[in-house]
């Protein structure tokens, strides 16, 4: 875990430095903002490897906090403390993905065992995440004819139904074909299916 990184985001400064403390005495890496605006601001703001965050910061809360990650193309597991019980916003933030939701004064133990949880469940989601982006910008460098032959791949046609469809010979289709699986690292339409669909289903996840 020593190259992964942890934010602390909480307006009161002895929590802050008490959270700091604990995690560094954990052997980790972690960065400490008084406020969501200042994480926010921070240039380094999508390196962070999990978050821990203050339910009631002053300014943004951390529930707006949330809203605004979960706009992110990839947003790292979040652990949200309060230092009040508050059901409705702990259904909230679960609702927005937060791992935990630890009333104050928590168990350190507890805190340390669900960064842990985050950190491997960053690691997993963050690879599959930088995955799915390659795959984006690999289809982003097909042509448009190199699209429409994919497409009536996928749809099971072969090289004369897809050339008869598109008004274009048989060679032709060949070669399109030839470069699409080229370009998306495939060697068959069964393959060329399945990383198609392993997209489909990461954009259909809540």
């Amino acid at each position: 875990m020593s190259c992964q990184t942890l934010a602390v985001i909480d307006d009161d400064a002895a929590v802050r430095q008490s959270l700091l403390w604990l995690l560094e005495s954990d052997t980790l890496r972690v960065t400490g903002f008084d406020s969501a605006e200042a994480f926010l601001a921070a240039p380094d703001n999508t390196a962070f490897n999990c978050l821990i965050v203050d339910l009631r910061l002053s300014g943004m809360s951390g529930i707006v906090l949330l809203q605004t990650l979960a706009a992110w193309a990839y947003c790292p597991p979040v652990v949200m403390l309060t230092g009040h019980g508050d059901v409705p916003h702990a259904v909230a933030a679960f609702k927005l993905g937060v791992v935990d939701f630890l009333e104050k004064p928590f168990d350190d133990q507890r805190l340390l065992a669900q960064v842990e949880h985050c950190l491997q469940q960053d690691r997993v989601a963050r690879e599959q995440h930088q995955r799915e982006s390659r795959l984006h910008q690999t289809l982003a460098t097909l042509t448009e004819r190199e699209k429409e032959v994919m497409q009536l791949v996928l749809a099971g046609l072969l090289n004369k139904q897809i050339a008869e469809a598109l008004h274009i010979s048989m060679k032709t289709v060949e070669v399109h074909r030839a470069r699409v699986f080229d370009k998306m690292g495939v060697k068959s339409a069964v393959e060329l299916a399945g990383l198609i669909a392993s997209l489909a289903g990461a954009a259909g996840k809540p």
